[in-house]
Parts: C-alpha cells; sequence; structure tokens
C-alpha cells in the first residue's frame, strides 16, 4: 500500500516563480498545492493538509506577512512551517517581521537551489515521521476502541446471569460471592465505556460526547448529582450554591457524567472531613460551575492533569483508568466549553467548568431563504447525531444514514436531493467508495459536493473534498459553507 502523499503550499503571485519552485521541489512523494494569491491559499488550506509553506512575500491585496498572521491565527494551520521568499533587499526589519509572523525561515531570490532542497526535505522527513507516529497511535486507539465495543456483549451476559444468580440464592456466603461478582462486573462496564469515550474523543474528535442539545437547568443536574453522591458517601458534606439564570442546552447526560465526575473527585481526594463546596453561576455569556476542595494538588501535576490515564493524587488512588478527568475536559469542549484548575496550600482546590449558553453564531444564510440540505452517513450513531445537531444548529435541514446502501436509497430513489453529502469511508453493507462511485454514475446526482471524513485521506476518491479524522467540528462546517459559496 503507497503511503498518502506529503503536501507542500507555494504562494506566489508571478505564475513563472510557482513554476520555478515546482520544477526545484518535485519528486515522488510530494504533492505541490500552487496558490497566486493570499486568499486563494488560505482556500487550499481549508481542504488541504500541508507539511511546509513557501509564501512570497511581495503580493498584491495580502502579502506574505498576512497570509502568515492569518495562518498562524487559525487553529487548524497555526503549526505549518512557514519559509519566506522574497526578491527585496535584505533588511533586517522585515527579516524580523517574518520571524515574529511565525517563519521557520527567510530565503532571499535568486535561491540557491540545494539549499531551497534540503530545507524541504528536513521538512518533508519530519511531517512523514510525525504522521508515522500519529497513525501508529491511532491504530492503538481503533484496537482499543474496538476491543472496548467487543467486550460489552460478553460482560453484559456475566453481569446479568450474576443478578439472576443473586434472585436465586439465599446462603449468606453464596450472596456476598455474587454481589462482588456484579460489582466488580459493573466497574469492568465503566472501565470499557470510558476506553470508549477515548477512542471517541481521539477518533472522533469528541462528537460523540454531545448526543442531543435541549434546553436544560445546570443547577438542576449538579443539584442531582450532589444530592447522590451525598448518599454514597454519607460522611461528606456536598454543599451547593446558586446564582444567576443557569438555563443553556445541552447533553444532559454527559453534563451529570461531568458534573459527577468533578465532585467525585473532589470527595475522593479532598482532605477527610472538610466540607466541598459546589457554586453554579450564570452570566449573560455562560454558566460556571466551580468544585472547591481542601485537597491540594502539586503543582508539577496541573499540567498533566488532564491527560489521559493519569494515576489519582492526594491520600485516595484511583482504582480506574485515569480517564475521568480527560472525559470530563472533552465533555466541557464538546459543549463549546472548558475546564481548568487552580490549587494551593493556602486555598485549596477549585476545578471550574464553563458552558456557553448557546452555540457559536450560525455562519451566514443563503440568499433567497433556500434552506441548504445535508445527507451525513456514518455507522456511529453517536457521531452521526451530534453532527445532525450541530448543522441542524447552523439552520440546514439535515439527513441521515446509517449505512452506504440507506444513504444510496434515500438520494437515487428521489426522496433526498441534498446539496452536500459527508460521507464515512468505512461503512456497512456498501462502503463509502461504492456510494461515490454510484453517486457519480448517475447524471441526476454526479455533480453533488461529497465531503469524506476518513483517518486515511489517500484512500479517499478523487474528486471529494477530504476533511481527516480526528474530525474537527468547527473545519467541518467550514468546509460544507465554502462548496455552498462555490
Amino acid at each position: 500500500m503507497t503511503s498518502d502523499p506529503v503536501k507542500f503550499l507555494l504562494v506566489d503571485d508571478a505564475e513563472e516563480n510557482l513554476v520555478a519552485l515546482e520544477a526545484l521541489l518535485r519528486r515522488d512523494g510530494l504533492e505541490l498545492l500552487k496558490a497566486r494569491s493570499g486568499a486563494e491559499a488560505l482556500e487550499l488550506l481549508l481542504v488541504h493538509e500541508v507539511a511546509l509553506a513557501f509564501l512570497d512575500v511581495q503580493m498584491p491585496e495580502m502579502d506574505g506577512f498576512e497570509l502568515a498572521e492569518l495562518m498562524r491565527g487559525a487553529a487548524r494551520t497555526k503549526h505549518v512551517p512557514i519559509i519566506f521568499v522574497t526578491a527585496g533587499a535584505r533588511s533586517p526589519q522585515r527579516i524580523f517581521k517574518g520571524y515574529e509572523t511565525g517563519a521557520v525561515d527567510f530565503l532571499f531570490k535568486p535561491i540557491e537551489p540545494m539549499v531551497l532542497k534540503g530545507k524541504a526535505d528536513v521538512f518533508f522527513e519530519l511531517y512523514r515521521q510525525r504522521k508515522e507516529l500519529a497513525n501508529a497511535l491511532r491504530l492503538n486507539e481503533m484496537f482499543v476502541g474496538i476491543l472496548g465495543h467487543d467486550l460489552r456483549n460478553p460482560l453484559g451476559a456475566m453481569i446479568l446471569g450474576a443478578q439472576l444468580l443473586e434472585q436465586q440464592l439465599s446462603e449468606e456466603k453464596h450472596l456476598r460471592t455474587v454481589h462482588r461478582i456484579t460489582t466488580a462486573g459493573q466497574r469492568m462496564q465503566d472501565m470499557i465505556e470510558q476506553l470508549l469515550d477515548l477512542t471517541r474523543a481521539r477518533l472522533a474528535g469528541g462528537l460523540g460526547f454531545v448526543r442531543s442539545r435541549k434546553r436544560l437547568d445546570v443547577a438542576q443536574l449538579v443539584q442531582r448529582t450532589a444530592d447522590e453522591l451525598r448518599g454514597a458517601h454519607p460522611e461528606r458534606d456536598v454543599a451547593v450554591e446558586v446564582s444567576g439564570d443557569c438555563s443553556t442546552l445541552g447533553d444532559g447526560d454527559r453534563l451529570l457524567q461531568l458534573f459527577s465526575n468533578l465532585i467525585a473527585n473532589a470527595i475522593h481526594h479532598g482532605t477527610a472531613g472538610t466540607a466541598i463546596k459546589v457554586r453554579v453561576s450564570g452570566d449573560a455569556r455562560d454558566v460556571a460551575v466551580a468544585v472547591h476542595n481542601q485537597g491540594v494538588i502539586p503543582a508539577e501535576l496541573i499540567p498533566t492533569i488532564f491527560d489521559p490515564f493519569r494515576s489519582g493524587h492526594g491520600p485516595t488512588k484511583s482504582r480506574g483508568l485515569g480517564l475521568g478527568l480527560f472525559i470530563s475536559q472533552q465533555i466541557a469542549v464538546a459543549h463549546g466549553g472548558s475546564i481548568k484548575v487552580e490549587s494551593s496550600a493556602a486555598e485549596g482546590t477549585t476545578f471550574v467548568a464553563r458552558i456557553p449558553r448557546a452555540s457559536a453564531g450560525a455562519r451566514p444564510q443563503p440568499a433567497g431563504g433556500k434552506q441548504r440540505k445535508v445527507l451525513i452517513v456514518d455507522d456511529d450513531p453517536d457521531i452521526r447525531e451530534s453532527l445532525k445537531e450541530a448543522f441542524e444548529e447552523e439552520a440546514y435541514e439535515v439527513a441521515t444514514a446509517a449505512n452506504g446502501q440507506e444513504a444510496l436509497d434515500l438520494v437515487t430513489g428521489g426522496e433526498l436531493r441534498p446539496d452536500v453529502v459527508i460521507l464515512d469511508l468505512v461503512l456497512p453493507v456498501v462502503d463509502g467508495a461504492r456510494v461515490y462511485q454510484a453517486l457519480q454514475a448517475d447524471a441526476a446526482t454526479a455533480r453533488i459536493p461529497v465531503i469524506v471524513s476518513t483517518s486515511t485521506p489517500g484512500r479517499a476518491p478523487a474528486g471529494v473534498v477530504v476533511v481527516p479524522k480526528p474530525l474537527k467540528l468547527e473545519r467541518l462546517l467550514d468546509a460544507v459553507a465554502a462548496l455552498w459559496r462555490r
């Protein structure tokens, strides 16, 4: 299997300069993307992931410095290495400005071919190494996700059998044994769910962490969580204070999981005998939930406190996988929010989760009042429903399909004529590549734009827009909006 080509971006307003750069850099395994302006370069960066960008400094409308600043300001391009190329004078001020905008090098024309190729080769190899490492990690995460998914059914059968035995047995020692089996099985189920959440976070960009968005009261969810944990830990005082309007849109089950993780963490790792204080407050922008205890997190652990597979801190070590805070952070991020922590011996520890009142502003609506139609084809129900919710919030009309055949039946049968299809490649019944081929073979559907979401962009059919996994919702929304504008 051939590896995906490494993409380099060349930006110069003079066609002859682009041709010269292409001639110097072209080789096997390298795809060169050419742009004659900053605006054209930004459009290419919306679709392609590049390993390096060569930017001409002197261009009309948007010069290289301005383009670099825009790239550094966007999450998906801020880490792209930039080499400026210019025919201007060797002014120290210009060079300093280039490095201030994020350049890794500054070359002056005429360019020495061996120097240019040498510098490009360094980034060529670094990018390949990063991709190989990322692919290895992704395979491991996929294995964890598949294993966790396949373990749920036999484990569920084991727990059900133990519960049946518990109803039929009468001897106390037998009941204790069966109860321990049931409890251990339920703990294993919790761990498997956490592993599946980890895989969802890494491969699906956290989309599965928000299955629905409904109007809810955060204060009520926090109070419910506190009541449940008080029952499980009667020796600990959990006080809840509420102020302001605490209503928002969100996934109630996931937010309960978030608040339960934070309050349980405060109970387990706080100083014994001290109270847990939970403050819920709402303002015009968001709803904040602050969970405070008298425990202290060592300063060296703070930077990695939300990393997965971290062991517990404090007097009580966690018996879980060390995923609770990581999953809590992912739930907050999936709602457009955040979690921060502060800890000191004098003040104790406070985790603050912020959930925005509403999602980011919708993108501009099409002229003439025509509603945009999107078909989402993905076999993962969490991703499918999360994307549906996200696009409906942007005023799209959304249809979904769980497999390739279902998608073809909707479109080729005339029941649906979408403006854009978002297509997963790995699908049951009929895979994504065959779905695309079938759409292209029919004159009535051949012009429907298709966006493929995949962790292996090199397998995507020619002619589609590729949005690599792990999915980034904003990037996907922007890609669909760009296709609509065209």
